[in-house]
């Protein structure tokens, strides 16, 4: 490959393994709509510490937005996709399609 056809960065906030399937479950969410925090703690079957440990640094990018708040004398926490974090999911699927364009390969 040629230095004017380098391969793409990827994004280490998304690649790992862990925050890319939190992403790209939180994508599926139409603009605008939160998941609350069990919920998606289920739907990746992960368990709550290391799904906090994950949210958290996709948090500090402000790829998700965290909202925490009480229903009846309940703590609920909510997670939403922000606009920044679906575009650097745009941009990571890109990524990840040039890099494995380039690979070639036989069918």
């Amino acid at each position: 490959m040629t230095a004017d056809h380098a391969l793409p960065e990827l994004d280490p906030v998304i690649h790992a393994q862990a925050r890319l399937r939190v992403m790209v479950t939180l994508n599926t969410l139409a603009d605008g709509d939160e998941i609350a925090f069990p919920v998606l703690k289920d739907l990746l079957g992960m368990t709550a510490g290391n799904l906090s440990v994950h949210l958290s640094k996709l948090e500090e990018a402000a790829y998700v937005h965290i909202t925490k708040t009480h229903k009846g004398r309940t703590p609920v926490t909510f997670v939403a996709l922000t606009k920044r974090g679906r575009l650097a999911l745009e941009d990571y699927t890109t990524a990840i399609r040039t890099l494995l364009d380039s690979a070639g390969g036989t069918s």
